[in-house]
């Protein structure tokens, strides 16, 4: 059986950087609309069974108010604590149930919450979120259709699919947490709305991956460097001490920061960078999320045994090869 999990997050693209800067709201009348096309997508590819996240805006119910898909749509049994939490949960229970393929919908920080809860799955990030690095923008009806081809088993994991790299956040020598693009060192003892904003409070970040087009904190580092999320390196800025070059980028939706760099290092699998800053806070995938005390040692190391991702164009490119949905009318000869 052929199983694919839709985790959609209701809280996505709602952060308090909606009033900071000027980021779009993403209301969950839109997400229920991808959802359904999501299905259909799914549908299409010969899904045969589809389990989803409860939530408590009741997306994918809604969603199933307007369609009627002639496959299972179930949710799976699980309490809902409306925060991130539920998204991680969720993810490991659908390992467990067997789910082939993890539909995310939301942004940098809910993807991340889902590869917490497995790396093992493919995953097939969809954005609704506010900084968009990890998840992928796009049509969602092919998403669905790339995804159950893939959860199909009609084409290959290893043709359609990334290994991305990942941070491991490290205190007092033990793993505590992960981050799937960015880890910024901030100067601060509250966690208070998460979200990052203010760059002078960062004296160090560290990126797994860097684009000139991105958005967010790896924006700075994208304009130094390309580095994409397979590739088995990562940088590490130094944004405190005397700057050597000032990085303007845009660090969220319409705001742009002048930022000083005194320091670019690449960074190698395996080595931990240290972090200098006790007491603190690291902003994972830009929300403040781990706390330092003063007497603890962190440090933020390269992975590259990150979440599979499934690579949208790539699949349907290697679908149209294969002729999936090509079908010829039979040819007669004349007598």
């Amino acid at each position: 059986m052929s199983t694919v999990a839709i985790l959609a997050n209701p809280a996505s693209g709602k952060d308090i950087r909606r009033l900071v800067a000027h980021g779009s709201v993403f209301d969950n009348q839109e997400k229920v609309r991808m959802v359904r096309r999501l299905i259909l997508g799914l549908e299409q590819a010969g899904v045969s069974r589809i389990l989803y996240m409860p939530d408590g805006y009741d997306i994918i119910p809604r969603a199933l108010n307007a369609i009627h898909p002639s496959i299972p749509v179930d949710a799976v049994e699980m309490p809902i604590r409306n925060s991130q939490t539920d998204t991680t949960v969720a993810a490991g229970i659908m390992e467990t149930l067997g789910a082939r393929c993890l539909i995310v919908l939301g942004g940098d920080g809910t993807s991340r919450a889902a590869c917490k809860g497995t790396c093992a799955v493919p995953i097939l990030p969809v954005s609704t979120g506010t900084n968009n690095v990890f998840p992928q923008m796009g049509e969602v009806t092919i998403a669905g259709l790339a995804a159950g081809l893939v959860a199909c088993g009609r084409l290959p994991c290893e043709a359609c699919c990334v290994r991305s790299c990942m941070f491991d956040i490290l205190i007092d020598d033990r793993v505590v947490d992960m981050a799937l693009v960015d880890a910024a060192v901030y100067d601060d003892v509250f966690l208070a709305s998460k979200a990052v904003w203010d760059i002078s409070k960062v004296p160090q970040l560290f990126m797994t991956r860097c684009s000139a087009s991105s958005i967010g904190l790896s924006a700075i580092g994208g304009q130094l460097q390309a580095i994409r999320p397979e590739e088995p390196r990562g940088l590490a800025l130094r944004l405190d001490g005397d700057p050597s070059m000032i990085v303007t980028a845009a660090i969220a939706p319409g705001l742009f920061a002048d930022v000083p760099v005194s320091e670019v290092t690449e960074m190698t699998p395996g080595t931990v960078f240290p972090i200098d800053t006790r007491p603190g806070l690291i902003a994972l995938d830009g929300e403040r999320e781990v706390e330092i005390s003063r007497t603890a040692s962190a440090g933020i190391r390269l992975n590259t045994e990150g979440p599979l991702v499934i690579d949208v164009p790539a699949t349907m490119a290697l679908a149209r090869t294969k002729g999936f949905f090509v079908n010829l009318y039979p040819y007669e000869e004349s007598s």
